[in-house]
Formats: C-alpha cells, sequence, structure tokens
C-alpha cells in the first residue's frame, strides 16, 4: 500500500508498524545525508539515523501536521546531531589531525575534478571545509547544512530550527561570511 506521510503517520499512531515502516524507508536516505553532513562521519550519522527514528515514534503523538512529516523529522533530527555535537565538544579537548571518517566525508566534498591542479585545488579547500565547518557555531553549521546541502529556503530552515525568519537568514550569512574567510588562503589563490 502506498501511503502518504499524513496517511502513513496516523495509522503508525494508531499502532500500524507497517505505516511506520513506510515512513522510515521514505526518509531514511534524506536524514542520513543531513546527519552526515552535520556531523561528518558515517557511524555518528548512522546511529543519529536510528536515534532520530526511534525520538519519531516515541513523539509521534506530537506531529500533528501543521508542517510537513519530513520538516517534522529533520527538526529531530538536527536536535539529535547537536546533541551528539555538543557531547563531544564536551569531552574533546584538542582534536588532532583529520581522523578516518573526516577524510571519507571529506571525499565526498571534493568533487573530482578533470585535471590535476583543480583536484588538488578541491583537496585544499575540502582540507580546511570539515574544520571550518567544526568551528561554526551549532546554530550555523544547522543552518548552512540545511541551506547549501540540503536545499532548503529560509523559511523552511526557520521552522525546522524553531527560530524566526531572519535569525536563520543571519545564521547562514553568518555561516558562509566564516567559511570564506577561512577557505581565503586557498580560495582566494585559486582565482
Amino acid at each position: 500500500m502506498e501511503w502518504s506521510d499524513q496517511a502513513a503517520a496516523e495509522a503508525a499512531r494508531n499502532g500500524n508498524s507497517l505505516a511506520f515502516r513506510a515512513l522510515v524507508e521514505r526518509h531514511s536516505r534524506g536524514v542520513f545525508r543531513l546527519a552526515f553532513r552535520m556531523c561528518g562521519d558515517e557511524q555518528d550519522a548512522e546511529d543519529m539515523v536510528q536515534e532520530t527514528f526511534l525520538r519519531a515514534y516515541r513523539q509521534l503523538r506530537q506531529f500533528d501536521g501543521r508542517s510537513a512529516f519530513g520538516t517534522w523529522l529533520h527538526r529531530i533530527c538536527v536536535n539529535c546531531c547537536l546533541d551528539l555535537l555538543r557531547s563531544k565538544k564536551s569531552r574533546r579537548e584538542s582534536k588532532p589531525a583529520l581522523e578516518e571518517g573526516e577524510r571519507h566525508w571529506l571525499d565526498t566534498v571534493a568533487a573530482p575534478a578533470p585535471n590535476p591542479e583543480r583536484l588538488a585545488e578541491s583537496s585544499q579547500i575540502a582540507a580546511m571545509l570539515a574544520p571550518a565547518l567544526r568551528e561554526l557555531s551549532d546554530m550555523e553549521r544547522t543552518a548552512f547544512v540545511l541551506r547549501h546541502y540540503e536545499g532548503c529556503e529560509i523559511a523552511e530552515i526557520a521552522r525546522t530550527l524553531g527560530v524566526q525568519h531572519n535569525a536563520a537568514k543571519h545564521s547562514v550569512f553568518r555561516a558562509v561570511q566564516k567559511l570564506r574567510r577561512a577557505l581565503e588562503p586557498v580560495w582566494g589563490a585559486a582565482r
């Protein structure tokens, strides 16, 4: 049976496990993409997908349908990722060179290029991007990822973050400005 998100959520609230499974299958890839871009680590992203759907299942009665199910799920995923990032930040004193998970993430960020110069430039930018993203505030990083990786409109970012439209817009703007400054040594030299 083909479920709409709204119908599947309603059926899942009434105990239909197949309906919830349909929601998981429909949204798990997008939730993983968001978690991966926020966390920068494949294993953490997989954990965040599980945590997101676990929280969604527990909070399904709170989904009132005023927003799209995907937006509601993105908000849960963002909260899960922010919780993880905060706990990691509080445990970490100083981060050494790139870890294996970050290298994998950077490989996906730096698109392969047809010539060696472009490839070297891309890998330099990618090597600087991961630490620069970690330096952004949680709000800025989340807003940037939602806007530039997920393609969300500012209004949807505002709803997902639970902030006013202008606050979401400023968070994206500040993130872009900070990333430009961080990437200026490579980006400026490449132009």
